[in-house]
């Protein structure tokens, strides 16, 4: 293969490696379409968390993706995690989306925003298994209009 061939295949591996074990924490990362943009009350957004061990503290986050039609500055969820026992917790949260001013605190262009917001850092959970977390969103409208995607993002605390 020679000097320059030996070179490019260690780069080409070196950048394959990195790329390929970059992302060993993440746990499950999953967004849901809502359909028609519009989120319904009946609508739930289930994502299934498989824990292996429960020695590790996790990260866990809401995805949220808006139209810039979206009228308000926050949302209000219910989240509910269901473990392998069938136990379920419900929490309501609220997480902001824009500034009073109506600049949007989420990254994109045009009319898409995407928000990645903390609901439990170094959480534990408390027995090994499927776990489903439920996201149900929780505003005055039925439906809520202009959300595209929710979703759920799991991943190993540091």
């Amino acid at each position: 293969m020679g000097i320059k061939g030996d070179l490019i295949l260690l780069i080409f591996l070196s950048v394959t490696g990195f790329t390929s074990c970059q992302d060993t924490q993440t746990v499950v990362d999953n967004n849901i379409e809502i359909a028609g943009h519009n989120w319904s009350y009946t609508e739930k957004v289930q994502v299934p968390v498989m824990i292996e061990n429960v020695d590790l503290s996790y990260n866990l986050y809401v995805n949220l993706r808006l139209t810039s039609r979206y009228k308000y500055s926050n949302i209000f969820l219910l989240i509910h995690i269901t473990g392998p026992d069938g136990k379920k917790t419900t929490e309501r949260k609220e997480f902001r989306v824009a500034r009073p001013d109506g600049e949007w605190l989420g990254s994109g262009s045009g009319n898409l925003y995407s928000y990645q917001m903390p609901f439990k850092e170094n959480y534990r959970f408390p027995a090994k298994g499927k776990y489903v977390i439920e996201l149900e969103q929780n505003m005055r409208d039925n439906p809520l209009n202009s959300v595209t995607d929710a979703g759920v993002r799991v991943e190993k605390a540091n």
